[in-house]
């Protein structure tokens, strides 16, 4: 997921580092304020309790700088990011700031250096596998990536909904979890597949398919961006399946720790009871992706 996840980001990051540069304005953070929030992962009556942190000597988090939003240097050369800003939070409410730390390696490098105990957590988006959990320890989901229908205004006329896409062609990437997640959730839909996501976009900015469905934070800065001038909109619904898309994004550490994971795990469970995980997502998705 990771890799892929990682592919269609980059040809956007350039974009992506300017919404981040957008979101510190007024008209920004008012867009943020009417974009909707996370959707809830956990239940706010559940309870974990956070482990004794006394002996631990420092928590090492392992991320990548090409990442964005999630991770990424700034124009002060800092690294920044969605996660960047989630450690930080996490280490707040584990009362440990001081003993906190956040490396960036290259992407190849972080499982074999949380093996080899280089660090103790790695945060950068790495899609959750049965192989991999066989090998390290996850968080519970922090963040699920849904995907959603970005229509042509010019193709849907006044009616810009989901209903309204029958008997109108909808693009998908050929051969992509997209295009069989599709397939299954509207198997009556007219599907036209398109050999990049590029080619579909191109016919989407046209009008000459009424809608695409795609990876929705993409779709939301292409949608927000020049490129796509204004030409379509992000129909309402989000669209979430653990078969097609995953377990959501996660932290992964040794499981050799478990105290570790069950203390990451209350955190999370304190900054989305507290509101301040939602606060982080709209700090990066001004214009939200669900």
């Amino acid at each position: 997921m990771r890799r892929a996840f990682y592919a269609l980001l980059k040809f956007y990051g350039i974009f992506a580092l300017c919404v981040l540069q957008l979101a510190i304005s007024s008209a920004s953070l008012q867009a943020a304020e009417s974009a909707g929030g996370l959707p809830l992962l956990f239940d706010a009556r559940e309870r974990i309790a956070k482990p004794d942190m006394s002996a631990l000597p420092r928590l090492r988090f392992l991320t990548t700088v090409d990442f964005p939003p999630f991770n990424f240097i700034d124009q002060s050369g800092r690294l920044a990011g969605f996660h960047v800003d989630l450690v930080r939070e996490i280490c707040q409410v584990l009362k440990i700031e001081p003993r906190c730390q956040i490396q960036a390696l290259p992407f190849a490098e972080l499982q074999p250096a949380l093996e080899e105990g280089q660090g103790e957590a790695v945060v950068a988006g790495i899609g959750i596998s049965p192989e991999l959990r066989q090998r390290f320890a996850f968080s519970r989901a922090f963040m699920k990536m849904p995907a959603r229908f970005a229509a042509s205004r010019q193709a849907m006329g006044p009616t810009l909904s989901v209903a309204a896409l029958a008997g109108k062609p909808v693009g998908v990437v050929s051969a992509t979890t997209h295009e069989a997640m599709l397939k299954a959730f509207f198997p009556k839909l007219d599907a036209r597949t398109f050999p990049s996501r590029q080619a579909m976009l191109d016919a989407l900015g046209k009008g000459s398919i009424a809608a695409a469905f795609s990876d929705a934070m993409q779709l939301s800065f292409w949608v927000a961006g020049r490129p796509a001038a204004g030409c379509c909109v992000l129909l309402d619904g989000a669209y979430f399946s653990q078969r097609f898309l995953g377990e959501g994004l996660a932290i992964m550490t040794r499981k050799s720790e478990p105290s570790l994971n069950q203390a990451i795990d209350h955190a999370l469970l304190e900054l989305s009871r507290n509101g301040r995980l939602n606060e982080i997502y709209l700090r990066y998705f001004p214009a939200g992706i669900y």
